[in-house]
């Protein structure tokens, strides 16, 4: 399956991310999946740590809350936290505990790879950022995720 394309639409504009439905299709499929239902939109993001990450996709607000399902720790992807606008999911010290919360790094995290981790495990990077990084670059705690919209004829760039 070829990647997939979405368009964030933010309060502080657009990010266009590639997917990497191929090498995660668990954690891929379930951001799809999710974004297809509405479940981001209206959200705001939670988390931002300067230099680090922009965080979003709990509904509760403030990093603990989730879609109600959770979904396997997958590592498979193409893409690593190797710059800025790699896009992963969220977990707790649990590795199959990541549900709904997303986040795009804002610069290189390479200590969240599994091959680099501490526990071993790592994060399930899934995605990057295409166009619009100078937007995440904007986003802070507290602005809003207004629309995530899934291209569905795919994607032909590359990240």
């Amino acid at each position: 399956m070829p990647d997939q394309t979405v368009v964030v639409e933010t309060s502080k504009g657009l990010v266009r991310m590639v997917l990497d439905v191929e090498g995660a299709p668990v954690t891929a499929g379930n951001f799809l999946d999710l974004a297809r239902q509405g479940f981001y939109d209206g959200l705001r993001f939670h988390r931002y740590v300067a230099g680090f990450v922009i965080q979003g996709g709990d509904p509760a607000g403030n990093g603990s809350g989730g879609s109600g399902r959770t979904i396997k720790l997958e590592t498979t992807s193409r893409y690593k936290h190797d710059s800025a606008g790699t896009v992963a999911m969220a977990r707790t010290s649990q590795p199959d505990s990541a549900s709904s919360q997303f986040y795009i790094t804002l610069a290189p995290a390479p200590f969240l790879d599994r091959e680099n981790a501490q526990d071993g495990l790592g994060y399930a990077a899934f995605g990057k950022v295409s166009e619009g990084l100078d937007v995440v670059e904007q986003l802070r705690e507290g602005d809003r995720i207004e629309r995530i919209t899934v291209s569905e004829a795919g994607a032909s760039e590359g990240a």
